[in-house]
This record gives structure tokens, sequence and C-alpha cells, in this order.
């Protein structure tokens, strides 16, 4: 699905998304990311659902967004709440979506303002 992009280049935005890719500022991604609002897209070397373990977080809690999404691919999979543990005792806030609504949750508040991050699980094909 492509999406609007949004007028200010400062900010990354997805604009297009699939099963097996996320596009943000136009560059397709074909692995799982990290996303902030501003700064470069990072690769998120996991290896899937089923291998995520707290440590995978680690970078996200020390960026200290007001929230992570957890976008969790294809269809939506809940996590243990262990995984988020270092980003509940910050008081920072985790939803938990398939990746096509992470996507679109994370341009909005983007534009609003807010302080959100993105970890997207992309399933390779």
């Amino acid at each position: 699905m492509k999406l609007q992009q949004e007028s200010n280049a400062e900010l990354n935005n997805v604009t297009a998304y699939g099963r097996d890719y996320v596009e943000v500022n136009k560059e397709r991604f074909t692995h799982s990311l990290l996303l902030f609002p501003q700064g470069p897209v990072l690769p998120w070397p996991v290896g899937g659902f089923e291998t995520l373990r707290p440590a995978d977080f680690d970078l996200l809690a020390q960026a200290s967004p007001e929230l992570v999404l957890f976008g969790t691919g294809e269809r939506l999979r809940f996590g243990h709440p262990r995984l988020f543990a270092a980003l509940s005792a910050q008081r920072i806030g985790v939803e938990t979506m398939d990746l096509s609504a992470a996507c679109r949750t994370f341009n909005i508040l983007v534009s609003e303002g807010r302080r959100a991050a993105a970890a997207l699980l992309i399933a390779p094909v």
C-alpha cells in the first residue's frame, strides 16, 4: 500500500509497505527495522517473532520515546510482557499491532509531533 508523504522533510514517514517490506521516505527496507521520528532508519537484527528477547528492545528504551509501536508482521501477535519490561520500567507505552497498522499509526503520531518509535518485524519472503 502506498501512503501520502507529509511535507515535513525532516521527519521520517512511512511512504509504502507490504508483507515483506517497508518504505521510509521512499527508501525500501526488506529487513526488520527500528524507526524514530527523525534520524536514520536502523536495522533491527532479530530472527523473527519467536526468537525475540528483552535485549532486542534495549535501543528503544535508550531513545526514551513516549510510545513504541510494535509491528508484529502480517498478523497480530502479542509478545510476553517480559519483552517490554525495560520500556515499562521507564513508563514508555507499547502498542502491539500488525505491520500495516503500525506503519499507519506511526505516520499519524509523528505528524502530531509525538515522540513515537516503531519496532517493525518484516518477514522475508
